[in-house]
């Protein structure tokens, strides 16, 4: 284009050749709908451990419901004995083996004595049947429970598990650190 004879050398970029064509909102395509979770595909699995049964069951029951998912992690509650009140390895031991899926247990406890039968449990890992790997998270119970199983349900593996769990020792309730 001739820039002295006063004409304009730049157009809109609406009115280009290449520029698309406007769509209409009610014209565009529908969303594609998020696949859910392919089957086989595991995820990180969550025991907690108490010395009653009631409490670790109650403990799941607020873990899955604040996971937010259609389909949530494997968690299992051990708690308790044949006796009443206390822990028991084989109980430990076989809900590790229920909620494996290949990608690792994450295990929580809540006092003293449960945290040394965990510890004891997957010191003799082998010797005990457990799956392959299963840590200790070292994390306070309820909110540890909750954390690692948000975190298990998205998809997070085994570290993301313990971690999500362990930070929530380093939280503090009001935002302060304490006194």
């Amino acid at each position: 284009m001739d820039r002295r004879a006063g004409t304009r050398d730049v157009i809109p970029i609406s009115d280009a050749p290449s520029a698309p064509a406007a769509v209409a909102p009610a014209a565009r395509p529908a969303p594609v709908p998020r696949p859910g979770r392919p089957a086989g595909l595991g995820r990180v699995g969550v025991v907690l451990v108490s010395h009653s049964e009631e409490l670790a069951l109650a403990v799941r029951k607020l873990a899955l419901s604040l996971a937010h998912g259609d389909d949530p992690a494997p968690v299992a509650a051990a708690g308790g004995s044949p006796d009443g009140l206390g822990t028991s390895a084989v109980l430990v031991a076989a809900a590790a083996r229920r909620v494996d899926q290949g990608h690792g247990v994450a295990v929580l406890s809540d006092l003293d004595g449960t945290v040394s039968t965990v510890l004891a449990l997957i010191a003799d890992a082998d010797e005990h049947g457990l799956p392959f790997p299963v840590r200790f998270a070292d994390a306070p119970f309820v909110e540890g429970a909750v954390a690692a199983v948000a975190t298990a349900t998205a998809g997070g593996d085994l570290t993301a598990v313990l971690d999500a769990a362990e930070e929530t020792f380093r939280q503090h309730k009001t935002g302060r650190p304490p006194l």
